[in-house]
Protein backbone atom coordinates (compact mmCIF):
# COMPACT_ATOMS: atom_id res chain seq x y z
CA UNK A 1 0.00 0.00 0.00
CA UNK A 2 2.55 2.55 0.77
CA UNK A 3 4.93 1.78 -2.41
CA UNK A 4 1.94 2.28 -4.27
CA UNK A 5 1.67 5.75 -2.96
CA UNK A 6 4.45 6.57 -3.13
CA UNK A 7 4.92 5.67 -6.92
CA UNK A 8 1.31 7.79 -8.11
CA UNK A 9 3.30 10.26 -6.22
CA UNK A 10 6.32 9.91 -8.05
CA UNK A 11 4.48 9.53 -11.51
CA UNK A 12 2.23 12.86 -10.57
CA UNK A 13 5.68 14.48 -9.96
CA UNK A 14 7.40 13.57 -13.32
CA UNK A 15 4.10 14.34 -15.18
CA UNK A 16 3.89 17.88 -13.42
CA UNK A 17 7.64 17.85 -14.92
CA UNK A 18 6.74 16.78 -18.31
CA UNK A 19 4.07 19.53 -18.95
CA UNK A 20 6.89 22.09 -18.86
CA UNK A 21 9.59 20.61 -20.45
CA UNK A 22 9.49 19.49 -24.17
CA UNK A 23 12.13 18.81 -25.95
CA UNK A 24 12.73 20.20 -29.55
CA UNK A 25 15.24 19.36 -33.11
CA UNK A 26 17.72 22.56 -31.88
CA UNK A 27 17.01 21.20 -28.03
CA UNK A 28 16.57 17.81 -27.58
CA UNK A 29 15.28 16.68 -24.14
CA UNK A 30 17.94 15.15 -21.33
CA UNK A 31 15.85 12.44 -19.78
CA UNK A 32 17.31 11.08 -16.50
CA UNK A 33 15.89 7.92 -15.04
CA UNK A 34 17.19 5.93 -11.41
CA UNK A 35 16.14 2.70 -10.37
CA UNK A 36 17.51 0.58 -7.81
CA UNK A 37 20.88 -0.36 -9.93
CA UNK A 38 21.01 1.66 -13.05
CA UNK A 39 21.54 4.80 -14.31
CA UNK A 40 19.64 5.86 -17.76
CA UNK A 41 19.80 8.70 -19.97
CA UNK A 42 18.79 9.57 -23.32
CA UNK A 43 18.11 12.58 -25.43
CA UNK A 44 15.11 12.60 -27.46
CA UNK A 45 13.28 14.67 -30.09
CA UNK A 46 9.71 15.44 -28.47
CA UNK A 47 8.80 17.23 -32.04
CA UNK A 48 8.97 13.42 -34.13
CA UNK A 49 9.62 11.56 -30.93
CA UNK A 50 13.05 10.01 -31.30
CA UNK A 51 16.00 9.09 -29.54
CA UNK A 52 19.07 10.86 -30.87
CA UNK A 53 21.44 9.24 -28.35
CA UNK A 54 21.47 7.47 -25.08
CA UNK A 55 24.44 6.12 -22.17
CA UNK A 56 23.54 4.24 -19.39
CA UNK A 57 25.48 2.19 -16.55
CA UNK A 58 24.73 -1.25 -18.99
CA UNK A 59 26.78 0.63 -21.80
CA UNK A 60 28.94 -2.53 -23.04
CA UNK A 61 31.73 0.32 -23.14
CA UNK A 62 31.68 0.29 -19.46
CA UNK A 63 31.39 -3.25 -18.66
CA UNK A 64 34.80 -3.54 -17.16
CA UNK A 65 33.80 -0.52 -14.03
CA UNK A 66 31.79 -1.16 -11.73
CA UNK A 67 28.86 1.05 -12.01
CA UNK A 68 25.75 1.34 -9.95
CA UNK A 69 23.10 4.16 -8.88
CA UNK A 70 25.40 6.04 -6.95
CA UNK A 71 26.86 9.44 -6.61
CA UNK A 72 30.13 8.46 -8.45
CA UNK A 73 28.63 6.60 -11.17
CA UNK A 74 26.19 9.39 -11.77
CA UNK A 75 29.28 11.62 -12.52
CA UNK A 76 30.65 8.72 -15.03
CA UNK A 77 27.41 8.23 -16.72
CA UNK A 78 27.12 12.74 -17.20
CA UNK A 79 30.73 12.39 -18.92
CA UNK A 80 29.69 9.92 -20.87
CA UNK A 81 26.40 10.58 -21.80
CA UNK A 82 27.20 14.46 -23.20
CA UNK A 83 29.93 12.91 -24.88
CA UNK A 84 27.79 10.54 -26.49
CA UNK A 85 25.18 13.50 -26.95
CA UNK A 86 28.29 16.11 -28.66
CA UNK A 87 29.54 13.09 -31.06
CA UNK A 88 25.80 13.47 -32.35
CA UNK A 89 25.70 16.80 -32.73
CA UNK A 90 23.75 17.99 -29.83
CA UNK A 91 25.31 20.98 -28.24
CA UNK A 92 22.16 22.33 -26.01
CA UNK A 93 19.50 20.23 -24.02
CA UNK A 94 16.60 20.64 -21.85
CA UNK A 95 17.12 18.72 -18.52
CA UNK A 96 14.36 16.47 -17.49
CA UNK A 97 15.06 15.12 -14.22
CA UNK A 98 11.95 13.07 -14.67
CA UNK A 99 10.28 13.95 -10.79
CA UNK A 100 13.33 13.36 -8.77
CA UNK A 101 14.56 15.88 -6.70
CA UNK A 102 17.85 18.48 -7.71
CA UNK A 103 20.26 16.72 -5.84
CA UNK A 104 22.72 13.91 -5.10
CA UNK A 105 22.52 11.80 -7.90
CA UNK A 106 20.45 14.00 -10.26
CA UNK A 107 22.83 17.01 -9.80
CA UNK A 108 26.40 14.97 -10.09
CA UNK A 109 25.06 13.89 -13.20
CA UNK A 110 24.09 16.99 -14.44
CA UNK A 111 27.28 18.86 -13.51
CA UNK A 112 29.45 16.13 -15.32
CA UNK A 113 27.20 16.93 -18.38
CA UNK A 114 27.69 20.77 -17.71
CA UNK A 115 31.32 20.12 -17.32
CA UNK A 116 31.56 18.16 -20.81
CA UNK A 117 30.50 20.66 -22.66
CA UNK A 118 26.69 20.23 -22.62
CA UNK A 119 24.53 23.49 -21.92
CA UNK A 120 21.21 23.62 -19.99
Amino acid sequence: MQTQKKQKLQQLRHWRVRKKVVGTTERPRMSVTFTGAHIYVQFIDDSIGKTLASASTRNKALQGQKLAANVASAKTIGGTAAKAAIDKGIKAVVFDRSGARYHGKVKALADAAREAGLQF
